[in-house]
C-alpha cells in the first residue's frame, strides 16, 4: 500500500486498520519521509500541504461502549462521539466544535467545555493503542509502557500514531446552558466572573468570546456563556447571578444536549472544513486573571476590528490533577486566555501585525505557558514554553527512546 513513497511528493493515506497504519509508518522511515498525521477535520497540519507521508485517519472513527469505558477510533471526531455517548447518558469533555478530532485535541491535552466538572481529555484517557516510530502496534496504560502513556497525555505527537483512545466516562442526566450577551462594560463582567469562579461549585465552566461577525455559531459581540454539568437549572441561576444583574447583561439559560452546544465548522462545497486565515497574536494559560490583564484584553479588542478575545475558566477538577501525572503544563493555572486578529489583506498590514504582536506580548506577560492546541504555527523555539522545564526533560528522554528519528515531526515538535 506504502510502497515507493517519493519523501519530496506528498503522498495520502487512509488507514482502516492498525496494521495498515504500521506498514504506512514502516515505509516513511525507509525514506526519511515526514509524516503528517490527520485526526478529524481542522487544525494546522490538516491544512497544511505536506510532502511525505500524509496519515488521514477518518476509517478510525469506531465508538464502542462498554459500561463507562469508552473506545474511540483516533479518526473520530468529538460531534460524533458526543452523540453516541448520549445514548446511554454518557459524555467526556471534548473540544468546543464537533469536527476537531480526537486524536489532536486529546494528545495535546484537551480544554473543553467540562474542564472545571472532570479536566482535562487526557485526564478521562485511561489507555490507548498506538504505532511506534519502529512499525510496532503497542497497548500503553499506566501499567503498559507507563512512560509513554504519560507522554502521549499532553506531549502532542510527537511519540506514535494514537489509532485507538480509551477513556473513562462520566455519567451525565444533562446539561444547563447559559448566554449572557454583553451590551455593556465587558470588563466589569471578566471582574465579575474571576471573581465568581475563584470559589464556584465544579459544576461550572465559563466561556468569554468577543469576536467580530464570523458565523451564526459565533455572532459578533461579547458575550459569556455557561455550562452546568447537571440538569438544575436553578443552581446555574444562582450561581451566575451576580453577572445577570449587572447592567447591560442579558441572561438566557436552556437545557440543551451535551452534543447540541458543540459548534460547527462552516463547510465548502466540497465537504472541506475551510483552513482558517492566517492569525496574529496568541494564547496563554494564566494563574490569574488581574485587573491589567482583563483591561488589557478589553483594549485589545477594540482596538482591532478583525480580532477575536477568548477566555476559558479553569481549575476546579483541572487543578487537582498534580502538575508530574501528566505531561500537560501549568495545573496551577484559573484560566485559559487567546488574543489575536485575523491576518485579512487589507485591514492587517505589516504595521499593524507590529502592533498587534506587541500587543500581545504585553498581555503575556503574565502566563505561565503556552497551550500548544491553540498554536498554529510550526516554531520549534516556543516548544519548550509550552510544557514545565522538569516536563520538558522527561519528554526529551521518552522521545528519545521511541522516536530516536524524529520519524513524528510534523508537530510542535520535541527535538532530542
Amino acid at each position: 500500500m506504502a510502497e515507493g513513497i517519493d519523501s519530496s511528493a506528498s503522498h495520502v493515506y487512509r488507514p482502516a486498520t492498525a496494521a495498515q497504519v504500521a506498514e504506512i509508518v514502516l515505509e516513511a522511515v525507509k525514506t526519511d519521509a515526514p509524516v503528517t498525521v490527520v485526526s478529524g477535520g481542522h487544525g494546522p497540519w490538516s491544512h497544511a500541504p505536506a510532502t511525505g507521508v500524509r496519515v488521514e485517519l477518518g476509517e478510525l472513527a469506531g465508538v464502542d461502549v462498554d459500561g463507562t469505558t469508552v473506545r474511540v477510533g483516533g479518526g473520530a471526531v468529538w460531534g460524533d462521539i458526543a452523540a453516541a455517548l448520549s445514548t446511554h447518558g454518557l459524555a467526556l469533555s471534548s473540544g468546543d466544535t464537533a469536527s476537531v478530532g480526537v486524536g489532536g485535541l486529546t494528545l495535546g491535552g484537551g480544554v473543553g467545555w467540562m474542564v472545571r466538572a472532570w479536566g482535562l481529555a487526557v485526564d478521562q484517557l485511561i489507555g490507548a493503542q498506538l504505532v511506534t516510530a519502529s512499525g510496532e502496534v503497542i497497548e500503553v496504560a499506566a501499567d503498559e509502557h507507563p512512560d509513554l502513556f504519560w507522554a502521549i497525555r499532553g506531549g502532542g505527537g510527537n511519540f506514535g500514531i494514537v489509532t485507538r483512545f480509551d477513556f473513562e466516562a462520566h455519567r451525565l442526566s444533562g446539561i444547563v446552558f447559559g448566554e449572557y450577551t454583553i451590551a455593556g462594560d465587558s470588563a466589569a463582567v471578566l471582574r465579575s466572573a474571576r471573581d465568581l469562579l475563584r470559589d464556584a461549585p465544579n459544576e461550572l465552566t465559563v466561556t468569554f468570546m468577543d469576536v467580530p461577525a464570523m458565523d451564526p455559531s459565533a455572532p459578533a459581540g461579547a458575550r459569556l456563556s455557561a455550562v452546568w454539568a447537571g440538569d438544575d437549572t436553578e443552581a446555574l441561576r444562582a450561581v451566575m447571578a451576580p453577572i445577570a444583574a449587572l447592567d447591560g447583561v442579558t441572561e438566557t439559560l436552556t437545557r440543551p444536549a451535551y452534543r447540541e452546544i458543540l459548534m460547527e465548522m462552516p463547510m465548502p462545497e466540497d465537504g472541506a472544513p475551510a483552513g482558517p486565515p492566517g492569525f496574529v497574536g496568541g494564547n496563554g494559560l494564566f494563574a490569574e486573571l488581574d485587573d491589567e490583564t482583563i483591561d488589557r484584553l478589553v483594549a485589545f479588542r477594540a482596538a482591532y476590528p478583525a480580532s477575536v478575545v477568548f477566555l476559558r475558566s479553569l481549575g476546579g477538577a483541572f487543578g487537582d490533577v498534580a502538575q508530574e501525572d501528566t505531561a500537560f503544563p501549568a495545573r496551577s493555572a484559573t484560566w485559559f486566555v487567546m488574543a489575536g486578529a485575523f491576518d485579512i489583506p487589507g485591514l492587517v498590514d505589516d504595521e499593524a501585525r507590529a502592533a498587534i504582536r506587541a500587543d500581545w506580548r504585553e498581555i503575556e506577560t503574565g502566563r505561565l505557558a503556552e497551550y500548544g492546541n491553540f498554536a498554529d504555527t510550526e516554531r520549534p523555539e516556543a516548544v519548550p514554553g509550552m510544557f514545565t522545564e522538569a516536563t520538558y526533560a522527561r519528554l526529551r528522554a521518552v522521545k528519545a527512546r521511541w522516536d530516536p528519528q524524529n520519524v513524528f515531526r510534523r508537530n510542535h515538535n520535541i527535538v532530542v
